[in-house]
Parts: C-alpha cells; sequence; structure tokens
C-alpha cells in the first residue's frame, strides 16, 4: 500500500499492544490505542507517548513510523534526518548518509510488519531497546540421528602444527597522517573538516594508526610483516571477516569491493588464507538480504567480489560455492585434510535489517540446512572440520532463535567439530557450548568457540593468535597471543610486535592438576575449569579482563561485571548470556575530552542511535521534521486497524 501525503486516513496493519504473550504488563496510563477501538490520530499517539519508555510505547512509535514508510522511501528518509540533525544525535553529514543507505531498509520492514507481533517487538528490542527478548521458537533442525560412536577423538601426540587467527582489520585507505585524532565521529585521523586537516589539528594522527582511529595500511602492513617473521613455518591463516573501516555512512558499493580486492591483495603475502564474510563487508553495513526477501537492492556483487579474492586460495569449485551461496563455502585444506567450512553469519545477525520480514525465517537463505548437509558428509567421510563466522552465536547481537537452532547442529556433530572460530567483538574471548545448559560443568561442556581479537586499534592494542594444533585431530593444544603496544613512545617509529601470553602459560599452569604438557588439548572442559579459576581467583581474572583488550584498558570488572563476564564465557546459545535489553543510546564522541578507547565492538548501524532518540528527548524534533516534511495536516491522519 502507497498513501500519499495528502491522504487524510491511513488504515495500517493490525495493532495488538502491548504484546502480553511476553509477559509484559501494560502500564501506560494513556491506553495509548485501545483494544476496542484500535484507532488514533498520529498527533493523538505522539502526545501519549511523550513520556512513554516502554515496550508498548514503542509499538505506538511503530505505527506513526510504519504510516509514514507507507508514504514512501524519501518522505522516511527526510523526516528521520530531520530529527537527526534538529536533535544534534550525529553531524549532519553522517545523518544524511547513514539514513540515505539504512533507511529504505527499515521503511521496507516496517511497510510489512504487523504492528503487536513477535517481529515489531523484536524490532523494538533491536532499534530502540525497549521490548524484552521472546522465548524461543520451538524448531529442530533436519539432521540425520548422531551416530552412537561419534565422539571427540583423543589427541595423537604427535608434532604440533602452527595456524595463525587474524580477525577485524577494517583497514581504512583513507587514513591520513597528520589529521586530527580527535573528531566528533566514531573513527577519526581522516581531514572531515579544515580543522582536522594535517597542519591545522593539535592532535595529530601518526603513522602506525591511533585508538581513535581505524587502522593505516602501513599497520596493516607491518601486521603481516610480523606472522611472517614470528611465525614462518605456520601451515595457514584463518580470517575471520571485517575489512571494511567503520565509516560505515559514507561507504559506497564500489569503495567497499575496492577495499576487499586491497585487503585480500596484500593477505596473498601471508600464502594460504582461509577467509569468512564480516557483517562490514558490504553496503550498507550488515545488509544481507536472504534469498526470499522482494527487494531491488541485492549484496551478490559483494558475493563475487569474495569469489574472486578468495579463489587462488580455496579453487574454483568453492570460489564458485562463495558467489551462489551467499559468500559460503566448504573446502578440504591439501596439506592437512581439514575441512574448512566458511559460514555467513549475518543471517543471524539482528542488525541485518533484512531479516524483519512479516513472518522472521527461521533458516533465512537455508544456511543452518546448508551447514548440516556439510557436516553430515564430512562425518560420513571420517573428516575433522573447523568452522569459520564472523559472529560469534552467543553474543547479544544474533537472535536468539537462531543461535538454539545452531546450538543443535553443535551438539549433533561434537564429535566431528574439532573448534569453532570468530571475531567481531574486537575482544580477547572464548565461549564454551554445553550438551545442558541447566547444568554447567566440566562433564557437559562440549565445543569452545576461539573469538579472535581485532587489528583495529579502536578496541585495544592491535594483535593476532596463534594456535598449536594437533596434526591428526585438529584439536588446540594452546594458542598465543602477539601484540603491539599502541602507547609505547616508540610506536610511531614502527610497531614492535611480541608475545602477550600463552593460555597454558596464564591459565593451565594454575589449574588443579595443571594442564601444562604441550601435547594436552585445550578441551571444552579445560576451559569451563578456567571460567571456574575466574570465578575463584578474582586477580586471575582482572588479568583476563586486561587481555580482551590486550593489556590497554587498566579498568576494574566490578562483581557484576564480573559475573556477566563469566555468564557471557558459559553462553554458546545467546538466550544463556546474560544480556540485558537497556534504550538506545547516542553514540557520538564527546569531543570534550579524549579518553579511553571506544567500548563498541564493530562500529555497527549508525541509524540506531539515530532513531533511538526518538523515544527520548528527540520527540519534539521528530513531530517537528514530521510537520516540515509531510504538512501540519498530516499529523490529523488516522490510524486504525
Amino acid at each position: 500500500m502507497r498513501v500519499s501525503a495528502a491522504s487524510a486516513t491511513l488504515v495500517a496493519s493490525t495493532i495488538l499492544i502491548p504484546a502480553l504473550s511476553f509477559g509484559e504488563v501494560v502500564q501506560d496510563a494513556h491506553d495509548l490505542v485501545k483494544r476496542d477501538n484500535i484507532s488514533s490520530t498520529i498527533s493523538e499517539i505522539l502526545t501519549d507517548i511523550e513520556d512513554a519508555t516502554t515496550c508498548s510505547g514503542c509499538e505506538s512509535l511503530l505505527l506513526v513510523l510504519q504510516a509514514l514508510a507507507h508514504t514512501g522511501n524519501d518522505n522516511f528518509d527526510d523526516v528521520i534526518i530531520g530529527v537527526c540533525e534538529a536533535a544534534g544525535v550525529e553531524d549532519d553529514d553522517l545523518c544524511q548518509g547513514a539514513i540515505t543507505l539504512e533507511g529504505p531498509i527499515l521503511a521496507h520492514d516496517l511497510r510489512e510488519m504487523t504492528v503487536g507481533s513477535r517481529t515489531s517487538q523484536l524490532f523494538c528490542l533491536t532499534l530502540f531497546g525497549l521490548c524484552p527478548w521472546p522465548a524461543v521458537e520451538a524448531y529442530t533442525v533436519d539432521m540425520t540421528p548422531k551416530p552412537a560412536n561419534a565422539t571427540r577423538p583423543a589427541v595423537s601426540g604427535e608434532t604440533p602444527i602452527e595456524i595463525v587467527h587474524i580477525s577485524d582489520i577494517h583497514v581504512d585507505r583513507f587514513y591520513e597522517v597528520g589529521a586530527s585524532y580527535n573528531c566528533t565521529k566514531n573513527i577519526c585521523c581522516r581531514p572531515y573538516t579544515a580543522a582536522d586537516a594535517p597542519g591545522n589539528t593539535s592532535y595529530p594522527a601518526g603513522e602506525y594508526g591511533n585508538v581513535y582511529c581505524d587502522p593505516p595500511v602501513s599497520l596493516e602492513e607491518s601486521m603481516y610483516a610480523a606472522v611472517n617473521s614470528l611465525v614462518p613455518n605456520r601451515i595457514f591463516t584463518i580470517f575471520t571477516g571485517d575489512v571494511v573501516e567503520g565509516a560505515v555512512w559514507s561507504v559506497t558499493d564500489t569503495e567497499v569491493g575496492d577495499d576487499l580486492n586491497d585487503a585480500y591483495g596484500l593477505m596473498e603475502g601471508l600464502g594460504q588464507v582461509y577467509a569468512t564474510v564480516g557483517n562490514h563487508d558490504s553496503c550498507p553495513v550488515n545488509s544481507f538480504p536472504p534469498a526470499a526477501v522482494d527487494t531491488t537492492i541485492t549484496t551478490q556483487w559483494a558475493y563475487n567480489n569474495l569469489s574472486t579474492d578468495w579463489e587462488s586460495w580455496i579453487g574454483s569449485a568453492a570460489a564458485s560455492d562463495v558467489a551462489s551461496n551467499f559468500g559460503q563455502y566448504s573446502v578440504l585444506d591439501k596439506t592437512t585434510g581439514l575441512r574448512i567450512i566458511s559460514m555467513n553469519t549475518n543471517f543471524w545477525y539482528k542488525q541485518n535489517f533484512w531479516l524483519f520480514e512479516a513472518t522472521m525465517e527461521r533458516d533465512p537463505s537455508g544456511a543452518l540446512a546448508w551447514l548440516a548437509s556439510e557436516l553430515e558428509a564430512a562425518e560420513s567421510a571420517g573428516e575433522r572440520v573447523w568452522l569459520l563466522g564472523h559472529m560469534p552465536l552467543g553474543t547479544t547481537d544474533v537472535f536468539h532463535d537462531q543461535s538454539e537452532y545452531f546450538d543443535q547442529i553443535i551438539q549433533r556433530f561434537d564429535g566431528t567439530i574439532s573448534a569453532l572460530f570468530f571475531g567481531h567483538t574486537h575482544k580477547d574471548e572464548f565461549e564454551i557450548a554445553y550438551s545442558d545448559y541447566t547444568a554447567q560443568t566440566a562433564d557437559t561442556a562440549n565445543m569452545v568457540s576461539y573469538i579472535a581479537p581485532a587489528l583495529t586499534p579502536t578496541s585495544g592494542n592491535p594483535t593476532f593468535r596463534v594456535y598449536s594444533v594437533d596434526p591428526v585431530t585438529f584439536a588446540i593444544l594452546d594458542y598465543s597471543v602477539y601484540y603491539t603496544n599502541i602507547s609505547s613512545p616508540t610506536y610511531q617509529n614502527g610497531p614492535t610486535w611480541e608475545l602477550l601470553y600463552s593460555v597454558k602459560d596464564v591459565y593451565g599452569s594454575l589449574l588443579d592438576p595443571p594442564v601444562t604438557d604441550r601435547s594436552a588439548e585445550l578441551t571444552p572442559a579445560f576451559w569451563h575449569n578456567v571460567t571456574v579459576l575466574f570465578e575463584d581467583d578474582d586477580t586471575v581474572f582482572q588479568q583476563y579482563y586486561a587481555r580482551k583488550s590486550r593489556d590497554y584498558d587498566t579498568s576494574t570488572c566490578d562483581s557484576d561485571c564480573k559475573t556477566a563476564e563469566i555468564c557471557q564465557l558459559r553462553a554458546a546459545q545467546a538466550q544463556y548470556n546474560c544480556g540485558t535489553v537497556t534504550p538506545g543510546i547516542n553514540f557520538k564522541r564527546d569531543t570534550t575530552s579524549i579518553s579511553t578507547a571506544t567500548e563498541d565492538t564493530c562500529d555497527h548501524s549508525k541509524i540506531i542511535p539515530i532513531l533511538s532518540s526518538i523515544s527520548g528527548d528527540g520527540l519534539d524534533a521528530f513531530k517537528s521534521a514530521l510537520v516540515k516534511v509531510m504538512g501540519e495536516f498530516w499529523l490529523n491522519t488516522t490510524v486504525s486497524s
């Protein structure tokens, strides 16, 4: 349906406010949209939600946004841009860029959804932080029965091999030495204004990067040189995604394509590489439409780009799969016989706004079915498997439903999969999967996700990992983290890369009994026991917390923080990660001071803080923008079922 600005009445989708099926009690004193006569003017709705920061208030706001979306993408974008500029949520150029790129996707969602449905509440949760997570919907992934003898093999005791893991490079090809690192954007070191330009600023960026900026090519080249020097005998390198920098409001298809080509061209100097697609590796950011979505906006060009960039590493057949299978592939490493399966986790990412269809798909683009099929084939062939993806499936960024469905696959094939590897969080972390999440013990721990920290300095010191691996079972025996200290007074003369720690040295030696034998596996039980060590010894835990940023962040994690951290480590299923839903905030940088590096992981959608401001101090700006774009009379439009 399309409605012009001159229309006096709009018939919107069925309204059920609030969603009592999720256990929420109606507390809105104004009874925003009455059940017996679900009809109200836009002006009345806006008046009633002035002080509403609840799930029901959010869904009432969605009625207005939905009505606006039905008048067309241009009107929707213009209003939200007006809100952003008037409320000062972001700089004007960021307002224009982010909303022009992401706005049409959200307008599409709003036209499709039924307000009051599960989809709209997940939409409110993601965009505004104003609805709770619903319970996971029951769904069983179609798989063959698990064989009785499907168990994790014992390590071989043979001489370990080395494999390197890098992630989230976010290289900024427009980084400019001497440009200001103290700007109003989420990444700096670009001459956004004359005052930011080299020679005009008191905060000049150095040659090798800054914690307020994504890295220059010089830092990327320095890390690759360090890998070649420090790990010359590695068998291959894995890269868990995110090439493109954080200026997500200004990227274009061409720029993203050039970023991918340049990055993977430089990686050729590392030898054999297996990569996966990150949420930044498209335009707009996070835009990966599932096959079933009816849209002319496509990410196929990005898959084609990656197919070409990866072909020399994975071969023509797997490269063809990348192009035809949404960036995913499965390939046997010729040197080791290990099967590498690279997944597109963006189909389970809540900031991939294409997923908010009227009825949300349980398995977008059949990615889960494809993964189960590949693992069945590997099991039948007696192959060991490493799974690569960008986003860990236990974080607060993933839909709870798809995380549970994914874990069904992990539980089924825990005898075939040696380990999982991710990035995205920019932190040095891990996640444990359990056969029974109601009884999380060393005995029920049965899989580990290895989450690598980032090259980009925005989350701490630049880094990479080196795994010591059993050459037969491909179990992880140990890993070491190498880093360069960006705070060193000699850093800008050329980064020095050095060992920060190894797992067995700092954790294995403290367990009872100790796990220090270089041929012993870092089993799921080992990692559970490490979390118990964290609970019992706060000094060791605080050292872990510092290592998340590679010893850049020196803050202390208090008792509540510690409880949440350990909960996350034990939550390969997202519904168990103890994450809480909170109202959206404005991520704009405070220009009055320079503090520690940002706590953001990847710089995600920039439209989220813009939209979330409407439900707070930005409501007046929203009303003004509606009047400016649509006319005063439009506020008298009636929204009804």
